[in-house]
C-alpha cells in the first residue's frame, strides 16, 4: 500500500499505473537543467571538427525537446492512466541515454586532440562542456533506469 505522502496530482504512485514526472529521484526538471546547459556550453565551445559539433549540438537540442514534449504531456494528463505511457517514457530515456554517452564521448574526444590549438579559456569552455555532458548522460541513465524498473512492475 502507499501512504498519503506519495499521492501526486495524478493519483497514487506507488502503483505503477499512473505516471507524473515526480515518480522518479530525477525528474524531467533535472534532464532539462543539465541538458540545457549541456546546449549552451557545447554552443559556445569551439570543436574545429564540424560533424562532431553537429552531432553533439543535435543530441543536446533532441534530448531537450523531447524531455521538454514528455513534460508538458506528463503536466497536461495526457497519459489518462495509460501503461503504454511507462513503456514510452522508458524508450525514450533510453534513446536518450545512448544518445547523451556518445555525444559525451565525441565532445571529450575532440577536447582532448585540441587541447593545444586553443587558448586556456576556450579550452576550460571545451572542458566545461565535457562535464556537464557527461553528468548530464549519468542523469539520463539514472532516470531510464528508474523508468525501466517501472516498466517491468507495470
Amino acid at each position: 500500500m502507499c501512504s498519503a505522502s506519495a499521492r501526486g496530482m495524478h493519483g497514487t504512485l506507488c502503483s505503477g499505473s499512473v505516471i507524473s514526472p515526480h515518480a522518479h529521484p530525477i525528474s524531467h526538471f533535472h534532464l532539462q537543467i543539465f541538458g540545457g546547459l549541456v546546449w549552451i556550453l557545447v554552443a559556445s565551445s569551439r570543436v574545429p571538427i564540424p560533424m562532431l559539433q553537429g552531432w553533439v549540438m543535435f543530441v543536446s537540442v533532441f534530448c531537450f525537446v523531447m524531455s521538454t514534449t514528455l513534460l508538458c504531456l506528463y503536466f497536461c494528463g495526457a497519459h489518462g492512466g495509460s501503461s503504454s505511457w511507462v513503456t514510452l517514457d522508458a524508450i525514450c530515456q533510453g534513446t536518450a541515454s545512448l544518445f547523451y554517452l556518445s555525444a559525451s564521448v565525441l565532445e571529450a574526444y575532440s577536447t582532448y586532440v585540441t587541447a593545444y590549438l586553443f587558448s586556456p579559456h576556450i579550452y576550460r569552455e571545451n572542458i566545461a562542456a565535457v562535464v556537464f555532458a557527461f553528468v548530464a548522460t549519468l542523469v539520463y541513465v539514472i532516470h531510464k533506469v528508474c523508468s525501466l524498473l517501472r516498466w517491468k512492475s507495470s
